[in-house]
């Protein structure tokens, strides 16, 4: 039983259903005042995060998780209750034992090897905590960042811990994430009798030109990192239930994925200009949830990359795949996210885990990412 597994375990225990912290973030205070870390709870709405820092120079290291899980599903289908924490064959079960909780743990007992060995070390070690990252995350990271970003304080390099590895512990980091931007779109015509239609406009009908044209065009081709951006139709909504009567209105919810070869305004515009070309009566609500970032090639890459390669012996793959993360928002104010965490086969999935023996390897990395570039 290592110091990362039995964390690792005491933190699965709790049922942090979000954004129910259920005092995980209790644990991990206690553990961090021991080693002089300044700790901040900040708690916004029913939401608590906390901000801990050890260290006034730079440059600045952050460890960023979250605490919440999303439910476990029907308990009766675990191979054993998902918030008591089980060894079978080489796995670690539990709900967050994936995501992101074991991270979460290691992140701890990396600082604490670290500070042991390195007690006077450069620069200034921090962690950015919440419990708002599996629901809406709007009293979580993001809210923690505006009040960093209020009082100026500037970060170096960010460790935000997502389960990001694909086939095997240490193959993938990610060095960024597309944006997301969603529509609601509403297109109006005239609703009447269906054995009419010299009195009616149907919406449905009148729209079908533009989500064509929609679905055909080439948003950008991508770059280096990213793949190109897509605009995809998630529901289209239109009729009153009969057979008879022409809708209208049709409402359509769409989402663009999009990387830093497009802007968010770009996007914006070049939308409209399509359904204004279709003449088309519309209303449209936007929602930005994240805009994309990205880490290049550099000191927080490298350092990673290296510790990954020592700790599993394998060289990582740079990947901006996936949804979102918090790593959105830490984006703001600086300069290099990555993420890196174990697999990422079982999150959100009944009988989520995680291996026994990628556990401390995970660890190890932590800390030698740390010895990298803080180490004297």
């Amino acid at each position: 039983m290592t110091a990362t597994l039995e964390l690792a375990q005491a933190l699965i225990a709790r049922r942090s259903l979000t954004p129910d912290d259920a005092g995980c973030q209790e644990i991990l205070i206690e553990r961090l005042e021991k080693l002089g870390f300044v700790i901040e709870r900040m708690r916004f709405g029913n939401v608590d995060n906390f901000w801990a820092r050890r260290g006034g120079g730079s440059p600045v290291v952050v460890f960023a998780g979250h605490t919440d899980v999303v439910p476990s599903g029907p308990e009766e289908f675990w191979f054993s209750p998902p918030f008591e924490p089980t060894i079978r064959d080489g796995m670690l079960y539990g709900r967050g034992a994936a995501d992101m909780k074991t991270s979460i743990a290691a992140f701890i007992t990396a600082i604490e090897a670290f500070i042991k060995d390195h007690p006077a070390h450069d620069g200034s070690i921090a962690l950015l905590i919440t419990s708002d990252e599996e629901g809406v995350a709007v009293d979580g990271t993001v809210r923690v960042v505006d009040a960093l970003q209020a009082r100026g304080e500037r970060l170096d390099y960010c460790i935000v811990g997502e389960p990001t590895s694909n086939k095997q512990v240490g193959d993938m980091i990610k060095n960024g994430r597309r944006g997301s931007l969603s529509g609601t779109l509403t297109i109006k015509g005239i609703q009447g009798h269906i054995a009419y239609p010299h009195l009616v406009k149907n919406p449905i009908h009148m729209a079908a030109p533009a989500i064509t044209e929609l679905a055909a065009t080439i948003w950008d081709n991508g770059n280096e990192y990213f793949p190109p951006t897509s605009w995809q139709i998630s529901n289209i909504n239109g009729g009153t239930g009969a057979t008879n009567v022409v809708p209208g209105t049709v409402e359509i919810l769409f989402n663009f994925r999009f990387s830093t070869a497009s802007t968010e305004q770009g996007l914006k515009d070049r939308l409209h200009a399509v359904l204004d070309k279709h003449n088309l009566t519309y209303d449209l609500e936007w929602e930005l949830s994240g805009k994309p970032y990205l880490t290049p090639k550099g000191n927080l890459v490298a350092a990673i990359s290296h510790a990954i390669e020592q700790s599993y012996g394998i060289t990582p793959e740079l990947s901006t795949t996936g949804g979102t993360s918090d790593g959105r928002f830490i984006a703001d104010i600086c300069p290099q996210v990555i993420e890196f965490g174990p697999l990422n086969a079982t999150i959100h999935k009944l009988n989520e885990c995680v291996g026994v023996a990628d556990i401390e390897p995970l660890m190890m990395t932590y800390q030698r990412t740390l010895e990298i570039l803080l180490a004297k």
